[in-house]
């Protein structure tokens, strides 16, 4: 046993066994006033046993049956690790087929040819002995048989249907379920009538593992593992029991009683089963120890009634059930002790004025004294708000002024006695700077004072310390530091900076600075300065192992003073022809004494600096190769960082070559798991910078150190760094996910923060993911694009913006670390509220009659909410353009037309039109229209119903024209609601109808029609707003070429075809068609008829019958230039032929035969298999 001491050393390094030693300890301690015990110490060897020699016979095992691969490792202390590995110790794969149980056997659920080998070789490492046992391999050869039968799971282990477990409280509960099958079986796990416990719970070897951590009596019940493959399932029940050994409610603490007082010692524990609560007098059973009056036992409480000093002792409480025990102790020290003051008499306590002074009174004495504090030896007691009195008896004046000065008494009594002590208390005046240094500007080579003249208290010896830029200053003797200045002579540019004053006394410090700034000097006219020249004649003496002196010659300094020199070396024997800083001194100074690392070929050379810039280096001097020797110094930046979950990467930087001292440079790469105890592993590798340890834990701290040696001998031990092995995939998702929604467009979304030790990894923040799932309005699913948000650290709540209103969404959080993203949380379910709708989709005005209009419309494309009503306005408009007055009329939301009765005759009107929800009103829209003079139909120019269909990029615009023929159309737009002029598209011919490409998507746009020529001649405004943005877009497939070929082969197959049919037509003659306008006019505009689809333009005015089939050649089956040019047989099917977007024909070019170059170009704008893959967008 130490001396002075109660620790106990048993050593057997010097020889003796262990075993010797093994057995159960306790420490008493004792003296007058009792015996105090400890816990029980156990101590035991640990122990590697081999493994018992055993006959392994080959495994032959058919293709889909199971097989169990038995480790059965020697029984050790404390227990080993179980792995798997093959002859080149790489550790075998395990899946969800194989997998390694709790007792360290391998289980195939079904074997495959692939498993065949020799070398299944199961190791067992004993940690606390660091030795690692083999055993013998086992050979495994799987032959087949055609078919594999498939097989229905059932459990390998545990076996039977129910088995019962028992863990005590607070350890870590493990379930375990192996089934074989074919397909292999997939486990799932329950807990009869309840839920398993969130972020408790983890699962393990391909969840054929079910691990709860810190279990309580709680998780007690029946947990359900369910095996399950496509042919069935198997099922075992484990019946869980959670016991616990003591833990305490309420400790016993020390008790300090006085003679006569009363007192309790209380002792409360818990457990299953309920602990036995023992009592002990100075390690002695409480019922056999010396009686005393004054205590009664009751239970887990002692009583002490009117206690004697006799009755001071250490009373020990032992709570113990069958899973262990728990000992406190308690002394009950029965005091009768006069005060007694430990605070020294007389002491001085120093203050400055107007800062808080504390007069210590530490006390002593049972009963507890009571403490009093006077000012001076016949003072009245201090009261008051001035002064507090802490329970220590410390006396606190907050606010000290010169008055306080004095003697102070502090007095403690009981009805013991009374005791008293003096204390003096000293009030100083603050130290001030009554003159501050000023702000200085000085020419070069010019001479600056600044001043700092202090005040201060007569008895306080102050201490004053110049600082430049907040650091000492310079080593240098332009520098005079007075009484009460500081002088710098022959001023530099080096000098400018912030020069501080700072006055230090043993009680308080004041300081003030002040800028000086150094300018040029006047130049002095014809002198040239330039660099010096390079100093020269090197010469190397003293050479020493560690040193050697370096002396020069200056070379001339070109009427710029040298300031100094910069010594530089080069290493011949690590990095040749690399040049290095070294130092450098003044310039008056040609002499150096310069410090050597071992092993390296030195040479130097001298370069001068001045006021103009450095000289050309000098020449190298001769070489100097000094001797070998342990490294100074070890690597520097050591990190540890895993790249996978089972790893952890050591890395460092390398020494330099000429850090290394010595030949064959090394590293000592020491590691060991922080804050468990555990030996430190090592490992010497080659002058590399990384290292890479397999098998360690998940995401757990290692203490890491790398030591650098060489030939010699092994560096100064290195400093240990905190890394961490690989990260893992976060484990659990955030929990009580909850979203509060602030308006239509915007809502907040909270988390509670996942367990750091779920993490798994270092916590980067936590991901939103939010997606819309359904319009309310509508109750039509669209395509889900979710979006993401991320909130960087331990963020737990965060905002959601840019929310459709009126529309239902769903969201999950995840959690994100180093290694990647968690589960995603319950997915939770929030609505928005309703918004204003969006303009209504279309306003068409027809039916003009002399009194009346009747108007149609189209629901909001938008609608955020539901429709209230539609709201018309309009008023008519003059002939000079001004608006009469407005007339305003609310539409049920269910209509879709509306008759305006009563109106003026001939009378232009502008209509205002927009939709309404019960939160307001949206966007509207406008349109003209006009009453006639009479029933006959007006003839002035008007284009209506303007109408969009807008998509992401584009929106195709149409129109309806009445006035003159042949009007050349354009489309004016903007982005709605700005000041921009309108853009200007030209429509190609007389179409009614064009595309607007380019348009940014998500965004509101204007639009309105116009006629070229016809002044102020245009159509109301509509507006309407491209679709949102989507994640990935489609590859027009019109663009492709490969597309276009393919229409190029369908048009020629369609030609043969034609031409095949019109050889075979036997009977029928040739239509007379109409010979084409001289003027060829666009084909666009040719006027078509309502009934049957056919060009009026081009039919026969004598014969008007439909045309029949199989009459398009003549008998002789030949075909005249002059009778098929115009003929429908051009156009491929007749009336059934193909339209362009534009509205012209496709067949018209695409059917000829041998037509002229010059007939080949008729239409305005020639058709394409791309421009008809358009019209379809």
């Amino acid at each position: 046993m130490k001396p002075n001491s109660g620790t106990l050393v048993i050593n057997i390094m010097n020889g003796g066994k262990a075993e010797a030693y093994e057995g159960v300890y306790q420490c008493t301690a004792r003296n007058e006033r009792g015996a105090a015990i400890s816990n029980n110490i156990v101590i035991r060897p640990s122990r590697s046993p081999l493994w018992t020699k055993e006959k392994l016979e080959p495994n032959q095992v058919r293709e889909g049956d199971s097989l169990v691969l038995h480790c059965r490792p020697p029984v050790g202390l404390p227990p080993p690790i179980i792995f798997w590995m093959d002859n080149a110790f790489q550790r075998l794969p395990q899946s969800e087929r194989v997998s390694q149980g709790l007792n360290g056997d391998l289980y195939f659920s079904n074997v495959q040819p692939e498993d065949t080998r020799e070398d299944y070789i199961c190791y067992a490492r004993f940690n606390h002995t660091q030795t690692i046992q083999q055993k013998q391999p086992i050979s495994v050869k799987v032959f087949s048989t055609k078919p594999v039968t498939e097989r229905q799971p059932i459990l390998l282990t545990p076996t039977g249907s129910t088995s019962t477990k028992v863990e005590l409280r607070g350890n870590v509960l493990l379930l375990e379920c192996i089934a074989a099958g074919l397909p292999t079986p997939v486990i799932h796990w329950i807990k009869e009538g309840g839920e398993l416990p969130a972020n408790r719970t983890f699962f393990e070897n391909f969840k054929k593992t079910l691990k709860i951590i810190d279990v309580s009596e709680a998780d007690s019940g029946n947990y359900k593992c369910i095996a399950r493959n496509i042919l069935g399932s198997a099922h075992h029940v484990i019946s869980v029991t959670v016991k616990a050994a003591p833990y305490w409610i309420t400790a016993p603490r020390n008790l300090v009683l006085s003679p006569g007082e009363d007192g309790t010692l209380i002792c409360r524990a818990n457990g299953n089963p309920k602990p036995n609560i023992s009592w002990l007098a100075n390690g002695v059973p409480i019922a056999i120890a010396p009686e005393d009056p004054s205590r009664k036992v009751d239970g887990d409480t002692i009583i002490f009634s009117h206690v004697q000093e006799r009755s001071s002792a250490v009373y020990q409480c032992n709570a113990s059930n069958e899973y262990g025990y728990l000992l406190a102790n308690a002394f009950v020290n029965v005091l009768a002790e006069p005060p007694r003051i430990l605070t020294p008499a007389n002491k001085l306590y120093q203050v400055i004025s107007d800062s808080p002074a504390l007069l210590d009174c530490a006390y002593f004495g049972s009963p507890k004294p009571e403490i009093e504090w006077f000012k001076g030896v016949k003072g009245s007691i201090l009261r008051g708000s001035e002064y507090v009195f802490h329970d220590n008896g410390t006396l606190e004046i907050p606010v000290a002024q010169k008055d306080s000065t004095g003697t102070y008494t502090c007095v403690a009594r009981n009805e013991l006695g009374k005791v008293q002590n003096e204390v003096q208390l000293e009030v100083k005046d603050p130290t001030m700077i009554i003159k501050q240094p000023e702000y200085k500007v000085i020419q070069r080579y010019g001479q600056v004072s600044f001043e700092c003249i202090i005040k201060h208290d007569s008895t306080l010896l102050p201490t004053v310390i110049w600082l430049k830029d907040n650091d000492e200053l310079p080593d240098d003797e332009r520098f005079l530091v007075g009484k009460d200045n500081l002088t710098i002579m022959n001023v530099t540019d080096k000098d400018d900076g912030t020069y501080t004053c700072i006055v230090n006394t043993t009680l308080d410090s004041v300081s003030a600075s002040a800028v000086l700034t150094v300018v040029a000097a006047p130049p002095t006219p014809a002198i040239i300065y330039a660099r010096p020249n390079p100093p020269f004649d090197l010469e190397l003496t003293g050479q020493l192992e560690r040193s050697v002196e370096l002396s020069w010659i200056p070379g001339d300094e070109n009427n710029s003073p040298i300031t100094n020199f910069v010594i530089e070396y080069e290493d011949g024997l690590h990095e040749p022809g690399v040049w290095h800083y070294q130092t450098e001194v003044p310039g008056t100074q040609t002499t150096v004494q310069l410090k050597l690392s071992p092993y390296v070929n030195y040479s130097f050379r001298v370069i001068a600096v001045n006021e103009i810039g450095r000289s050309q280096p000098s020449e190298p001097s001769e070489q100097y190769l000094t001797k070998s020797a342990n490294p100074d110094e070890n690597p520097s930046n050591v990190q540890g960082i895993g790249s996978e979950p089972d790893n952890l990467v050591i890395t460092w930087e390398s020494l330099k070559g000429f850090q290394s001292n010595g030949p064959g440079l090394q590293y000592k790469v020491s590691w060991r798991q922080k804050d468990v105890d555990d030996e430190w592993t090592s490992v010497i590798v080659a002058n590399v910078s990384k290292y890479i340890v397999s098998g360690t834990p998940t995401f757990v701290p290692y203490e890491i150190k790398v030591q650098a040696l060489n030939d010699l001998g092994y560096a100064p031990e290195p400093s240990e760094v905190i890394g961490h092995s690989g990260e893992d995939l976060p484990m659990v998702a955030p929990g009580n996910v909850q979203v509060h929604v602030i308006n239509s467009t915007l809502a907040k979304v909270h988390w509670d923060p996942v367990p750091l030790k779920t993490v798994r990894g270092h916590l980067q923040g936590y991901k939103v993911y939010y997606w819309k799932v359904q319009s309310l309005s509508r109750r039509s699913r669209r395509h889900v694009e979710k979006k993401i948000l991320t909130f960087r650290g331990n963020k737990t709540f965060g905002m959601l913006p840019g929310l459709e209103p009126y529309s239902s969404y769903k969201l999950n959080v995840r959690v994100v670390n180093g290694k990647g993203e968690g589960p995603a949380s319950p997915d939770k379910v929030f609505k928005t509220p309703e918004g204003v709708p969006s303009s209504p989709s279309f306003l068409k005005i027809t039916n003009p009659t002399l009194d009346s209009l009747t108007l149609e419309w189209g629901s909001p494309t938008h609608p955020n909410g539901v429709l209230t009503s539609y709201i018309l306005k309009f008023q008519p408009i003059n002939n000079t353009h001004e608006l009469g007055p407005l007339v305003e009329i609310r539409i049920p939301a269910n209509e879709s037309s509306l008759i305006l009765k009563n109106l003026n005759y001939s009378t232009r009107y502008k209509f205002y039109f927009n939709a309404q929800t019960s939160v307001g009103s949206g966007n509207q829209i406008t349109e003209e229209a006009v009453t006639i003079m009479d029933e006959v139909q007006p003839l002035y120019p008007r284009i209506r119903n303007v109408t969009t269909a807008a998509a992401e990029t584009y929106a195709n615009i149409s129109w309806e024209y009445e006035g003159p023929d042949h009007a050349n159309f354009y489309v004016e737009y903007g982005v709605a609601g700005s000041k921009e002029d309108w853009k200007k598209e030209i429509v190609n011919g007389s179409r009614s109808f064009f595309v607007l490409k380019g348009l940014t998507p998500g965004t509101a746009y204007k639009v309105r029609v116009g006629a070229e020529g016809l002044s102020g001649f245009r159509s109301s405004e509509d507006v309407f707003e491209t679709g949102p943005a989507m994640a990935s877009r489609q590859v027009d497939i019109a663009t492709q070429g490969w597309f276009i070929g393919l229409m190029c082969a369908v048009a020629l197959l369609i030609l043969i075809l034609l031409i095949v049919c019109f050889i075979r037509r036997n009977k029928g003659g040739k239509y007379p068609v109409k010979e084409k306008e001289d003027a060829h006019a666009d084909p666009e505009i040719q006027p078509m008829k309502e009934d049957d689809g056919t060009f009026g333009e081009y039919s026969d005015a004598e014969d008007h019958k439909p045309l029949k089939k199989g009459s398009r050649t003549p008998s002789d089956r030949t075909v005249k230039k002059e009778d098929s040019d115009d003929s429908l047989v051009d156009y491929g099917e007749g009336v059934n032929g193909q339209f362009n977007e534009d509205g012209s024909f496709i067949g018209q070019y695409s059917g000829k035969k041998e037509k002229e170059p010059a007939e080949g170009n008729e239409s305005s704008e020639a058709p394409s298999p791309v421009n008809a893959m358009n019209s379809f967008v």
